[in-house]
């Protein structure tokens, strides 16, 4: 059974317009931090409820390193630019792995670099880690992450319905998946 420490080892990879690497500590900067207190950034996500600092993003930071997760940095691959974060939660026991992600930086956003990333990520688990099935998931209003989902080939995988409010407002949580071949 695969390790996250053999995991993490095997980053940064690299197609097209965009490198995933692991997030390290010193990413933690203003820019990042405004991301996640940005509220059209995190609209879709229960950051949304909580203020966020530097402590507390270290907090989240020294979390993953003691889980069966990893955290990455979504980078622009011609400037190195970080532009969003993809996190990675494993059941190794289960050989499988639920993919999230947050694309921070505004100007790069509508380019297909959040389909790009997520590619990426999902055929690195695929194909290269035999990660049996790589899960995704977001409320049904998010039109941009359920356009990535089909742009990707994942398939339906379950839905709670009106699980999240949004605005007062309820809405399905639906979830995605993608298994080797």
């Amino acid at each position: 059974m695969l390790k996250i420490s053999e995991i993490s080892s095997k980053f940064p990879i690299c197609h097209g317009r965009v490198t995933l690497r692991l997030f390290k500590e010193n990413d933690i900067q203003d820019n990042y931090i405004s991301w996640l207190n940005d509220p059209d950034v995190v609209k879709y996500s229960n950051q949304r409820f909580i203020s966020h600092t530097k402590e507390t993003s270290l907090s989240f930071l020294n979390s993953i390193k003691n889980s069966q997760a990893i955290f990455l940095a979504i980078t622009d691959r011609d400037t190195k630019e970080v532009f969003g974060t993809m996190t990675v939660y494993f059941s190794l026991d289960h050989n499988t792995a639920d993919i999230g992600i947050m694309l921070g930086d505004k100007s790069y956003w509508n380019k297909g670099l959040g389909a790009e990333a997520w590619q990426l990520l999902m055929d690195f688990l695929l194909k290269k880690l035999s990660i049996r099935k790589v899960t995704g998931g977001t409320l049904s209003c998010n039109t941009g992450m359920m356009r990535i989902f089909e742009k990707v080939g994942m398939i339906p995988d379950g839905i709670r319905i009106d699980q999240e409010l949004l605005d007062g407002k309820p809405y399905d949580i639906v979830y995605f998946a993608k298994f080797k071949k």
